[in-house]
């Protein structure tokens, strides 16, 4: 039985046939579930056609219907139910979060928008924006080496569990196990940590480290991670424990494995935490494969 039923698709009005659509349409021809496709045009981009006149702003708002009728049928053609949607939106995300509310998909798909860590100080992207809050799983696709996946990653970090969001790790595992499952892939399963930067903090004292207490540390780590990874039947052979600062240890090791998606988790975020951005949010813009974001 598949657990999608219903997939939404925001598409780019730039780039009709992109990464996100393919995947969009191979799922809802693998699962057999629907498929909304939306087109949100940003009010900032309508500004140039409004400065010229109405009638350009009108050809263009038709031209992205049009393109969608056409798309629709196309893939009605195929078999797939489908249904597709315009938005004019003077913000973005909270119209796509309110279509999310009133539809309950089982999962957004977007393409992944690169944008420059500049603009990342003064602009959160919108990608960013989606992980933190929509409450719906977000794939952000930024390429498609095969419709669907064949290797699926799920990261997770077993340290500290009393301070960890309940239930997130075995969120994260369902959510790759099921993708997994219904695409006929491989499910992995991933921690990498920068163990080389465990220490104590002495009040007065300074940063102290213990003998000993990395390894001990590791060692315990590890054994959670394993317990977890066999709770879900993930083999020995696809269990993934590694060292390293776990942005740039997530990158190596999606490239060497040619995962296609990693499955991660992501937490609300305030005050600096927000502004610097999470784990996940960084990997986005440097994994060599797709983001799958569980809330």
């Amino acid at each position: 039985m598949s657990q999608y039923k219903q997939l939404f698709l925001i598409a780019d009005s730039a780039m009709h046939h992109s990464a996100a659509l393919q995947r969009a349409v191979a799922l809802a021809e693998a699962t057999d579930a629907a498929l909304h496709i939306v087109v949100v045009i940003h009010n900032f981009h309508m500004t140039g056609l409004l400065s010229k006149s109405e009638q350009m702003r009108e050809d263009y708002i038709q031209a992205q219907k049009h393109w969608l009728e056409e798309e629709g049928n196309l893939l009605r053609g195929k078999g797939i139910k489908v249904s597709t949607d315009v938005i004019l939106a003077r913000n973005a995300l909270q119209e796509v979060l309110q279509c999310v509310t009133e539809m309950q998909p089982d999962l957004v798909i977007k393409d992944v928008q690169h944008e420059s860590a500049l603009k990342r100080v003064f602009i959160t992207p919108m990608d960013w924006q989606l992980m933190r809050e929509c409450l719906v799983a977000v794939h952000l696709v930024s390429e498609v080496r095969s419709p669907l996946p064949r290797v699926v990653v799920a990261a997770v970090d077993p340290s500290q569990p009393e301070s960890q969001i309940a239930g997130l790790n075995d969120r994260i595992i369902q959510a790759a196990n099921g993708l997994a499952l219904q695409c006929d892939a491989e499910l992995h399963l991933l921690h990498a940590d920068d163990l080389s930067h465990t220490h104590l903090a002495d009040v007065g004292a300074g940063t102290v480290t213990i003998p000993g207490f990395t390894n001990d540390l590791r060692s315990s780590l590890q054994h959670s991670f394993v317990a977890l990874a066999e709770r879900y039947g993930v083999p020995p052979e696809r269990q993934h424990f590694i060292e390293g600062s776990p942005v740039k240890a997530i990158a190596t090791f999606a490239a060497q494995s040619q995962a296609d998606v990693i499955v991660m988790g992501s937490v609300h975020r305030t005050g600096l935490d927000k502004l610097v951005g999470s784990t996940t949010e960084h990997v986005l813009y440097q994994v060599p494969c797709n983001v799958l974001v569980v809330k």
